[in-house]
């Protein structure tokens, strides 16, 4: 008998990342809910466990060591290994964003979540992860961290964005560096592109679902062995760097 593939989403109490929960709960997988709002993250898992899903809660905060580790923890407590890491937590930031109107300190905040929580949280559960017999990593990017986007006249990304689509950037070049590093492992690691969804990130103006942002993820979060890895996918395919 196969033991049920252990999951962990990070910001996952609402929006893109409740529903990529809610995806990989449908398979029949066990899924962390990890969030740092705790009323929020157990609202969560009751909606999820009143649909058939198997959630756990995850108190979870992305840029606090001890935070990470603790999830690491209860994480080996409950299961011992994690199949799939999806790193979803992420804020914006102002947007528009002049890069002559950022400082240090917006700067610093978006990065230090976008990017280096991804960081935290990943090398954290890469011990868990290895004991995965396939363990499969997604990271959310988005189509504004595309320099070839960013340069292709006539392609509209919402406006300048000096630091959410600057951190994005810097996302998927970690993400290509964790794929080298894992090369000629069973270790699959890709950045999704969910595509312009309506949550509380932009204040809802989106044109899609969280349901529809989800999806992407899901598939990354299922590749099969032969499956790609160090790329950025959105749902029509290969996004260019």
């Amino acid at each position: 008998m196969n033991e049920q593939t252990i999951a962990l989403v990070t910001g996952a109490n609402k929006g893109i990342g409740y529903e990529i929960a809610a995806g990989l709960g449908a398979l029949g997988w066990s899924v962390g809910i990890g969030a740092r709002d705790e009323q929020r993250r157990e609202e969560a898992v009751a909606k999820l466990r009143a649909a058939g899903v198997d959630a756990f809660g995850v108190p979870l905060d992305v840029t606090d060591d001890a935070s990470v580790t603790a999830a690491a923890a209860l994480i080996e407590d409950r299961a011992g290994r994690l199949d799939v890491l999806v790193n979803n937590a992420g804020i914006a930031g102002a947007w528009p964003e002049a890069p002559s109107a950022v400082t240090p300190e917006s700067l610093r905040a978006v990065v230090e979540t976008n990017v280096i929580g991804v960081v935290r949280v990943t090398n954290t559960m890469l011990p868990l992860l290895r004991r995965s017999e396939r363990p499969r990593i997604v990271n959310q990017s988005s189509h504004v961290a595309s320099l070839t986007l960013q340069t292709t006249p006539g392609v509209e990304l919402g406006g300048i964005s000096g630091t959410y689509a600057p951190s994005k950037t810097f996302l998927n070049a970690v993400t290509v560096q964790y794929a080298k590093e894992l090369a000629g492992t069973a270790f699959k690691i890709n950045s999704a592109c969910p595509g312009y969804v309506a949550t509380d990130l932009n204040g809802f103006r989106g044109t899609s679902t969280p349901a529809d942002g989800a999806e992407i993820a899901v598939r990354l979060a299922t590749l099969p062995d032969d499956g790609p890895t160090g790329g950025l996918f959105d749902d029509s395919g290969t996004v260019s760097w």
